[in-house]
């Protein structure tokens, strides 16, 4: 299987989360690989959560990715599609301030009202940027097929999950917050891209850069 590979240098990376705990879920292994290299920049953004959980959502992130700094944008929970002029702003005011090469966004078609609107959003915000939408397990059953894989190793997943209990302690004890769940996606994801384990992405844009040399004016 062809693999691409992230150029070499510096790295920015934006994360986009409609609520605390949506990135590290979506693509925190992702992130845990990125760590890795000395030349990345990760800043999250969570649009939504109450002060307990946007409290999280800043001491969270940073385990995952050293260094991240977290922007929050204080709307609904549950609300974003009343409030998308709300949601436009808050993305297109961070986009005055974040040229990011990557951008990590909810899938567009997932089935939570708020996970859609940021996921939508983000490519109409960040234009230039590399978009992949991340998927998050719930109990609506919206999973489909992912275009992008980021393969995981079982030490990535282990902190992972460790990392998700310790960042969000207000969410262990729901039904839907399992390992079994967690790991179970990601080893299915690392089965579709022979990996041990993998996180799952989806993007209606890529440039896929083969290292041809343009010709310009030759017939």
């Amino acid at each position: 299987m062809l693999s691409l590979i992230a150029p070499h240098g510096p790295l920015s990376v934006l994360c986009l989360g409609a609520h605390p705990d949506d990135i590290e879920i979506g693509c925190g292994g992702t992130l845990l690989s990125l760590a890795g290299r000395d030349d990345v920049t990760v800043v999250g953004l969570v649009l939504t959560g109450t002060e307990e959980r946007q409290d999280e959502a800043r001491a969270s992130l940073a385990r995952f990715a050293p260094g991240a700094v977290v922007e929050t944008g204080g709307l609904r929970d549950g609300r974003l599609p009343a409030d998308w002029d709300a949601a436009k702003d808050v993305l297109e005011e961070a986009a005055r301030r974040h040229a990011p090469d990557l951008v990590l966004a909810p899938r567009v078609d997932d089935a939570h009202q708020d996970h859609r609107v940021v996921g939508r959003l983000a490519a109409t915000v960040w234009r230039d940027a590399l978009v992949l939408h991340y998927e998050i397990p719930k109990w609506d059953g919206d999973l489909t097929t992912p275009s992008h894989y980021v393969a995981l190793a079982a030490d990535v997943v282990a902190a992972k999950l460790r990392l998700l209990d310790e960042g969000f302690p207000s969410q262990v004890g729901r039904d839907w917050w399992d390992h079994e769940v967690f790991r179970g996606l990601l080893r299915l994801r690392g089965v579709e891209c022979r990996a041990p384990y993998a996180e799952g992405f989806h993007s209606r844009k890529v440039l896929l850069d083969l290292g041809a040399t343009r010709r310009g004016g030759d017939d």
